[in-house]
């Protein structure tokens, strides 16, 4: 069977968009339909036309478009809404129906009738479609209250339902394009053409392609103040490059020869050439466009509730409409009053603000995260990252830079000991020995060549270098083949009780002095951590692969509750289940590569520098696209913000409709005040929601 992918316009209401996948589940040729309300995107599997698809959503004016590279729903101007249009006419006759009441009384009946046909004709339309095959949705309650409004005579409040009932839709539409921004600009981030190098013996010109054409290998041309068009490696030139896009890092990183640069990011003075390294569907933003609509179609639990409570609340409400208008009645009250509030009930009972609720407020938080470089691939965890009692944290990369750095001389002559030292250690495959070659090239040294090179396993190098033999290692090595100074022991204590590692160096016999290095910690670990205790984590755990006192010692700079050293993959997985009997929820926090065990264990599995790491996009629930740890608690601020507007939306949504129902007990429940307070509550959830598009790292 193949699957077809679609794009969707004119899909606003939640209910609506239930129906349609319905509708197109129920064609023969159809196996399975996947319905993305809030990327408005539909998966087909099976085979049907796009007229039968139309047709199939043709209650709602539905329009579907095939999925290409740059096919996306963009938000029909408000004016040619259909909706709308019906909304001003019917407002048009509204409006000459109330000066006929002041000249023309009789005929007044009559425009407001017009006013309610043909601004009603779309709700009337679904609402007696839905009567006969006894479906009840939003429509139903309202083809049911104007008609029983006009069959008692109140022609006027009837009309004024049909157009306040079409400014509430207005608004869900509103509120559900401005939710899905996020993808309409991810969509746009990446140009569609590139310039491409075509290669002819001697010469070469560049020529304007389609990305989709473009093939692995093939060299493109980045021009100053453009985009770059796909996922490469640099092959020539140099320039900075801002990937904010990408990552939500403003400052532009430096780009020369053999670094990888992303599609959809801005090129800034210099030009480069770049030979593609992915097909255009694959590159890093094509990715997280994907992921992303996937985040947005993931139900998040408040919305499976919500889902689950409007099931049982639209035929609860109408069986108070019923008991409202035939009860009094039966015990001496007035037919036509009881009738009237019956029907107010209905209206007020809408579900419109209750369904909208949760939806707009999860793609509108998930859209917002994409656009400062955080990847949340649903909205289970974006709830979930919310209630997290406990973190975990890798120690390398995560906490700290993860490459190891000089940080200080222990020596009378700094410029001879680095110079044997980064002599031997140029043929050193060491992560020290590039720490500090590294730090001999940036004083610009003269490193002398070393002859006679011989690696010591477990205890360091040794080799010759102008005549002289050197010695670099362990300082408990250096110390079986020449004295050590007193003073010098007691130094390498305080190096190591703050979490350095040493380096001895020795020359014919002669010691020279210590190099320590260490991985750095990241400059901003101490303040996330202190963030973190103000949003109420409970504990801070640093799981390490390191021994215990470098380990202790950068716990206790950051201040860090628990330390567990010295651990493999998975003794950091049994760490994760321990932490999640003592504490419940847990997230764990990496580089999605070594820690992967543990993050798929953990409640919630952090990835960091998630940009161009497919296994982090892969295996995380979260990614932080940029190696940025000031994203971690702008994500649980978001998460906990969504979790009230969220509850928030609930008790507007439910709130204005009992406060309005419970005004039936006296008898004041009108269709005005029940259609005020519906559109009040929808108006209520869009604002609050887009609240969150405010919520900054």
């Amino acid at each position: 069977m193949t699957t077809q992918q679609y794009r969707l316009q004119n899909l606003s209401c939640a209910n609506c968009a239930a129906k349609f996948e319905k509708n197109v589940a129920n064609l023969d040729t159809v196996e399975q339909v996947k319905l993305n309300f809030g990327a408005a995107k539909l998966t087909v599997t099976g085979s049907a036309t796009i007229e039968q698809l139309e047709q199939a959503g043709a209650f709602d004016h539905i329009k579907v478009l095939p999925v290409t590279n740059r096919t996306v729903e963009q938000p029909v101007p408000f004016w040619q809404r259909r909706e709308n249009k019906l909304a001003a006419i019917a407002l048009l006759f509204v409006a000459i129906g109330y000066g006929m009441e002041q000249w023309q009384p009789s005929i007044a009946p009559w425009i407001f009738a017009v006013a309610i046909v043909l601004g009603g004709v779309d709700i009337f339309k679904v609402g007696v479609q839905n009567l006969l095959k006894w479906q009840f949705d939003m429509k139903t309650l309202m083809t049911i209250a104007i008609i029983g409004a006009a069959i008692i005579g109140e022609w006027e409040e009837a009309a004024i339902v049909v157009f306040l009932f079409a400014v509430s839709e207005a608004l869900e539409a509103y509120s559900m394009n401005k939710a899905r921004q996020s993808i309409r600009q991810l969509m746009d981030i990446a140009p569609p053409t590139a310039l491409k190098k075509m290669v002819h013996g001697d010469h070469s010109h560049e020529v304007e392609v389609e990305t989709d054409t473009l093939a692995i290998g093939d060299i493109i041309i980045i021009k100053p103040g453009s985009k770059i068009a796909m996922d490469g490696v640099v092959v020539s030139g140099k320039s900075t490059v801002n990937e904010a896009s990408i990552t939500g890092e403003a400052m532009p990183v430096l780009k020369e020869v053999g670094a990888s640069v992303f599609a959809g990011t801005l090129n800034e003075e210099g030009a480069m050439e770049v030979r593609v390294a992915k097909h255009v569907n694959d590159t890093t933003i094509a990715k997280i466009i994907h992921l992303v609509e996937e985040a947005q179609a993931e139900k998040a639990p408040s919305q499976k509730f919500v889902d689950r409570f409007a099931r049982v609340y639209t035929p609860l409400i109408m069986l108070v409409a019923l008991l409202v208008a035939i009860v009094p009645p039966l015990f001496g009250g007035d037919w036509t009053h009881w009738i009237y509030q019956g029907l107010a009930v209905l209206v007020v009972g809408c579900p419109c603000a209750l369904v909208i609720s949760t939806p707009v407020a999860i793609v509108t938080a998930i859209g917002n995260a994409a656009k400062q470089g955080v990847l949340i691939k649903g909205g289970v965890y974006l709830e979930a990252l919310g209630h997290v009692d406990a973190i975990a944290f890798d120690k390398t990369g995560t906490l700290t830079k993860g490459t190891p750095v000089v940080t200080n001389l222990y020596t009378h002559d700094e410029t001879r000991l680095l110079q044997v030292a980064a002599a031997v250690e140029t043929k050193s495959q060491h992560p020290l020995a590039r720490a500090i070659l590294q730090y001999a090239f940036d004083r610009k040294l003269h490193v002398p060549s070393v002859e006679v090179f011989q690696s010591v396993t477990g205890k360091g190098a040794q080799g010759v270098v102008e005549g002289k033999a050197v010695y670099v290692g362990s300082l408990s090595w250096i110390a079986t083949l020449a004295h050590v100074p007193q003073q010098v022991l007691a130094q390498a204590r305080l190096y190591e009780e703050d979490g350095k590692s040493l380096v001895a160096v020795l020359e014919d016999a002669v010691f020279l002095g210590l190099i320590a290095v260490a991985d750095e910690v990241r400059d901003e670990s101490a303040d996330v951590l202190q963030q973190l205790q103000r949003l109420n984590v409970q504990q801070t755990v640093m799981l390490t692969g390191d021994g215990e006192r470098t380990a202790k010692a950068i716990a206790k700079r950051l201040r860090v509750q628990h330390v567990r050293a010295s651990l493999l993959p998975e003794q950091k997985l049994k760490e994760i289940q321990s932490l999640q009997q003592q504490f419940g929820s847990v997230a764990m926090i990496g580089d999605g590569v070594n820690d992967a065990p543990a993050l798929a264990a953990a409640n919630i599995g952090i990835a960091m520098g998630g940009a161009g790491t497919d296994t982090a996009l892969e295996t995380a629930d979260i990614a932080l696209m940029a190696d940025d740890l000031t994203k971690l608690p702008y994500t649980i601020r978001l998460s906990k913000k969504t979790l009230r507007i969220i509850q928030q939306n609930i008790t507007f949504a439910l709130g204005l409709k009992l406060l309005a129902i419970l005004l039936v007990v006296p008898g004041w429940l009108t269709l005005w005040i029940a259609i005020f307070a519906d559109i009040g509550a929808t108006l209520l959830v869009v604002l609050n929601s887009l609240r969150l598009m405010r919520v900054h790292k």
